[in-house]
């Protein structure tokens, strides 16, 4: 599996989290997740002031005027409405949205998550995704396992710059599905091209087997799309 399709997996499968509602989609992987909603059911929000973000457009549909807050291009939906920055931090810290996505570079076992700094080099800001993860209802992580540099990003406890404290309520991963509940981290759900000893090796983080635990076939779902 390449590297696309393993992002695309990871959205596809934090897709399956969501049903209904408001929800946000952060940058990077948690963007890819608009293509795998079902239709009609969740309305999607751009913190540049967007409600209502159709699927990615095709190549040949870009409008250079409708971006999110990533800067990637979005089509929009006949309910669509546009609105200015103001009322879309008040949506979002005013707990109005149901569900984030959102990427990580860390997410500790209780649920903190770091996502916006790492010591040591040049920092940007954290942005609005401090606004996400205290403002969402439920924050969902969809993340690679690993570090590009193969480190663990599923820890006992964070080791950068907190983004939130114990606000992660699930956790997505090309290898693997945790929940989080009552400050303890619960494996729900494992591919089935490894094994549980692969998977604590790349796991430092202290986790349970869940009540229905499963394993699924992760290239068939990938096919099947």
């Amino acid at each position: 599996m390449n590297k696309e399709s393993v992002k695309r997996y990871i959205a596809w499968r934090a897709a399956q989290e969501l049903s209904t509602g408001v929800v946000n989609l952060g940058i990077g992987i948690p963007t890819l997740v608009a293509d795998y909603l079902p239709e009609g059911e969740v309305t999607l929000h751009s913190e540049n002031g967007v409600l209502g973000v159709g699927p990615s457009p095709s190549p040949e549909n870009v409008d250079p005027d409708l971006i999110d807050a990533g800067k990637a291009p979005i089509t929009v939906l006949p309910h669509t409405s546009f609105f200015d920055s103001s009322l879309s931090f008040a949506m979002m810290r005013g707990g109005h949205l149901d569900a984030t996505v959102i990427g990580a570079l860390q997410v500790a076992e209780n649920g903190d998550i770091a996502s916006w700094a790492i010591p040591g080099k040049d920092v940007l800001g954290v942005g609005g995704a401090m606004d996400l993860v205290v403002g969402a209802k439920k924050v969902i992580v969809a993340t690679m396992h690993l570090t590009p540099k193969g480190e663990a990003k599923i820890l006992p406890k964070c080791t950068y710059p907190l983004t939130a404290k114990e606000r992660v309520d699930t956790i997505v991963t090309e290898y693997a599905v945790f929940k989080i509940r009552e400050g303890k981290l619960w494996l729900v759900e494992m591919v089935d091209d490894i094994t549980l000893d692969e998977l604590k090796e790349m796991t430092p983080a202290s986790y349970e087997i869940a009540e229905g635990f499963k394993t699924v076939k992760r290239k068939e779902v990938v096919l099947a799309r």
